[in-house]
């Protein structure tokens, strides 16, 4: 998995080209013969907010890769639209959204949110219903996993003490000297950082095992054969 956002330079598909540069390119940095197994490499999903670029980049380089939009920006997107005294009622109706426990049940409360603000505020369901996939991409993966991939805050928050120090630094330091102070700002903010749930389920899904709503999906058709009435003999 991969995040990425529109802080600091937005990536361009140009910068990718789809010919013997590009490949050149992946062969440098991934080793010999990467070129010719890009599908290897490719992430299983990446997340991220809505900058153009980054996922323009990505589908020219990993189109197979699935896509999730940051439920943290889309959400602050969406409340842009409303006037502020709707702001914490429709906050609470996107949460209902994405805390959902299935895809079925998400997408209910993604039409009743729609319905209810789409006739007075258009703007604020059509930047909703615009990333409708994206946005529910998540529940096709472990549920452990939900709590990272919903949002790209995870990467976000980490560096943005980074960020801040290097503004605020910018011609007061040497290369050398503004790469030690962030590798040390790096350490100082992974004590904060979670620890992954449900990491042994990442071999899964490397390994293409499906998961619907967050569930193996042999783990779904053993709980739905259990519960299947038994027949009886006539």
């Amino acid at each position: 998995m991969c995040a990425g956002g529109d802080r600091g330079q937005r990536a361009r598909p140009e910068a990718f080209p789809g010919d013997r540069g590009r490949d050149a390119r992946i062969e440098g940095e991934l080793g010999g013969g990467a070129a010719r197994s890009e599908k290897a490499w490719a992430p299983k999903l990446a997340v991220g907010d809505g900058a153009l670029g980054f996922w323009a980049a990505l589908e020219e380089i990993f189109p197979d890769t699935r896509q999730q939009r940051c439920w943290v920006h889309k959400t602050a997107n969406v409340l842009n639209y409303l006037p502020r005294s709707l702001q914490a009622k429709a906050k609470d109706a996107l949460h209902e959204i994405w805390m959902a426990e299935t895809k079925a049940v998400a997408q209910s409360a993604f039409d009743q949110f729609v319905t209810s603000y789409g006739t007075k505020y258009p703007k604020a369901t059509e930047c909703l219903v615009k990333d409708r996939e994206a946005l529910l991409a998540f529940y096709d993966f472990p549920a452990e996993h939900w709590i990272h991939i919903r949002s790209s805050n995870a990467i976000e928050s980490s560096f943005a003490t980074v960020r801040h120090r290097t503004d605020r630094t910018k011609g007061c330091l040497t290369r050398d000297g503004m790469l030690a102070m962030i590798y040390k700002l790096g350490l100082c903010a992974e004590r904060s950082w979670r620890r992954l749930r449900g990491f042994e389920r990442l071999a899964k899904v490397v390994e293409g095992v499906k998961f619907r709503d967050g569930i193996e999906v042999q783990n779904v058709t053993r709980i739905n054969r259990k519960y299947q009435p038994s027949r009886i003999a006539a």
